[in-house]
């Protein structure tokens, strides 16, 4: 502590095989309240607090029985889904491994298989009342491209709860600064009572991700 008796800012001196753009990442990670309060609170990352406050100001979460958690790696998101309905039915998927979650069901493949709509549906059961996204593409360092691809992921997890949503759910998605591209917010704007666009607290500031949260279900 310092004599003010405020915490000093961590700093990361730079190795020899580390960049100095990793240094900044490593040093922003150690002095981010939320990195901290997520080791504190037991969640696997600080986008836990995204769903979190976003929930509080939504009602996202609240009366869900089945949730789909696209792109689930880490877990953070499915943690926080457990820890306010501990009685719904969770199913994540992500191309990376995952540590398991009690009372989730947790694929390793790519949702852009042909495949992996189905396996979701067959082991949820039933029709979602949440579908979840914290999906992006890898990065190829073209702004373009990788808003492209990114996107694409998104309008497939939009396909995907139009499909597979009970009467009245939700779908929430992340997606990239300039919002919701237009075919996609027309899909939305078609099936959701509402749709709206939030970048939680939690999202770091100089971030372009950005939320979309559509809510009200149609039905098909």
């Amino acid at each position: 502590m310092s004599r003010s008796g405020k915490d000093r800012d961590t700093r990361v001196r730079t190795a020899k095989k580390r960049s100095e753009s990793s240094t900044r990442w490593l040093q922003r990670q150690l002095n981010d309240p939320y990195v901290k309060q997520a080791k504190a609170d037991g969640y696997r990352s600080r986008a836990a607090y995204k769903l979190i406050e976003m929930d509080e100001k939504f009602g996202i979460l609240k009366g869900a029985k089945r949730i789909v958690d696209l792109g689930i790696a880490p877990g953070g998101w499915s943690q926080v889904a457990r820890k306010v309905v501990p009685k719904a039915d969770i199913v994540g998927i992500d191309l990376l491994e995952v540590e398991p979650i009690e009372g989730v069901t947790i694929f390793q493949m790519d949702f852009m298989d042909d495949d992996a709509p189905r396996v979701l549906e067959e082991a949820l059961g039933g029709k979602a009342d949440l579908v979840m996204s914290d999906m992006a593409a890898n990065t190829v360092g073209h702004k373009q491209t990788d808003h492209l691809r990114t996107m694409g992921l998104v309008e497939a997890g939009a396909w995907f709860a139009v499909e597979n949503l009970e009467k009245g759910g939700t779908f929430l998605a992340k997606v990239l600064a300039g919002g919701t591209d237009k075919d996609l917010l027309d899909l939305l704007k078609k099936h959701f009572k509402t749709v709206k666009h939030a970048k939680p607290p939690a999202s770091r500031k100089g971030s372009s991700e950005w939320y979309v949260i559509a809510q009200g279900f149609k039905g098909n």
